[in-house]
């Protein structure tokens, strides 16, 4: 009896594939070979593949296009809001690879101009980072694990958070009387609402109304998640909860109905790249010059916020907040760039010791280089360089781009400062924007 199985073995489960064979072919729909030119990314959602001679009927029938459609409903959506849109902008994408081969297209003698700027950049203008890890007394439940065992908990995450919010609390953004509601005394100055960017399952946010007693919660965040916060959330007593499930780029917080009128914290952990810039846009719109002010007409008021910024390697120059600032230190597009894919080199080394960016880049001098590194120009050298090195230097041009968003915040009229806030053995992604208002 001939077998009409498909031919594509699993090696995993150590058998051939179930699924009938397409005619013609050996393999069925799923594991029929593919020729990358006949196949397309579906304009509705890039992360799955359509065959071209079927793409416009598959559109009609996307199983994520009703999802799409009802996401662009909501109230608070309006598409590209937070997005840079200024004629002569360049709107692609630059990826990692494309910024790679930037770089070791330079010249030996450009490359070594780059490093000496970034250099004497961050000497200028990053000397008064400070470690700030802070473990307030008020998560205490937390960080002794005092807490419903159903719980997820990760030392190294919930550390994290615990500074983040404790440094929230040292910056005078949350107080002691946000934790007691039934005190004797007055209230001084709570915060009734936090927005949660990029919340994930919002554990961040779980842990701040655990220890403070938040009662207004919206969690930001455009994928879905398994094992989130909201149940535990949901269960406590008085506390509103929204999840908005939006692209931050389109998140127009002004359209969320139920803020109006209400101060609110904003918060981050772990901001990934161009996400960091995109929620700075949204929280303080109109004192951003991109955008014109009668676009917004409501009023919901930023208290303040901390944001823990992450994966600047994804960063770019279309969503950067502070473009005026790098292009003063005469720091070109491309060069920007470059900065943006050495910043991934920070997770290089051994982080067991934390790494400084107090010393000094003892790299190879790259103008009298001997001929067989020479030969292989940049790429070469870039290769020959120690991994502690690299590090410092990814640390170096992450301090550079948060310092911009830093200078960004306090030009809208914020206080604003930048802190280590968790050593780098715990995460090399340690660095914290945190604001407030004056």
């Amino acid at each position: 009896m001939e077998d009409h199985r498909c031919k594509f073995w699993l090696p995993k489960k150590n058998r051939f594939c179930s699924n009938s064979q397409l005619s013609d072919s050996g393999f069925c729909g799923n594991h029929m070979p593919r020729c990358n030119g006949d196949w397309s990314p579906c304009p509705i959602d890039p992360s799955h593949s359509v065959l071209k001679e079927n793409l416009e009927a598959h559109l009609k029938v996307c199983p994520l296009l009703k999802q799409k459609q009802s996401l662009s409903l909501q109230p608070f959506f309006q598409k590209g809001i937070n997005a840079v849109d200024k004629v002569g902008d360049d709107h692609d994408v630059i990826t990692s690879e494309m910024k790679r081969s930037a770089v070791y297209s330079l010249t030996v003698t450009d490359f070594n101009k780059l490093i000496e700027k970034i250099a004497s950049l961050h000497d200028s203008l990053c000397n008064n980072i400070v470690d700030s890890t802070k473990f307030p007394e008020a998560c205490n439940m937390w960080i002794k694990r005092e807490i419903d065992s159903k719980l997820p908990f990760q030392e190294k995450h919930v550390k994290q958070q615990a500074s983040i919010i404790g440094n929230l609390e040292d910056f005078g953004v949350l107080n002691g009387s946000c934790r007691n509601e039934e005190s004797d005394g007055d209230i001084l100055d709570p915060v009734p609402a936090v927005v949660e960017f990029g919340a994930g399952r919002g554990y961040l946010t779980q842990m701040l109304a655990d220890c403070y007693g938040i009662k207004r919660v919206y969690l930001v965040e455009r994928k879905s998640y398994k094992f989130k916060a909201d149940r535990s959330l949901r269960q406590k007593e008085n506390l509103i909860l929204e999840r908005l499930r939006i692209d931050i780029e389109d998140l127009n917080l002004n359209g969320v109905e139920s803020l109006q009128g209400v101060p609110y914290l904003a918060i981050g952990k772990h901001l990934c790249g161009p996400a960091t810039d995109l929620t700075l846009r949204c929280c303080l719109p109109k004192q951003s010059s991109e955008y014109k002010v009668d676009q917004f007409s409501g009023n919901a008021s930023l208290k303040g916020l901390a944001i823990a910024t992450c994966c600047h390697h994804l960063c770019q120059w279309k969503h950067y907040i502070n473009k005026k600032f790098i292009t003063e230190l005469g720091i070109t597009k491309e060069e920007f760039h470059a900065i943006t894919w050495f910043t991934s080199w920070a997770v290089d080394a051994d982080h067991g010791s934390d790494l400084s960016t107090d010393g000094i880049l003892h790299l190879q001098s790259m103008e009298g280089e001997q001929c067989d590194q020479n030969a292989n120009g940049v790429e070469g050298i870039v290769k020959n360089m120690k991994a502690v090195e690299r590090a410092i230097l990814g640390f170096m041009c992450k301090q550079i781009i948060d310092m911009g968003r830093m200078m960004w915040v306090k030009e809208c009229g914020l206080d604003a400062a930048l802190v280590k806030y968790v050593p780098a053995v715990i995460s090399p992604e340690n660095h914290l924007l945190i604001a407030k208002r004056p």
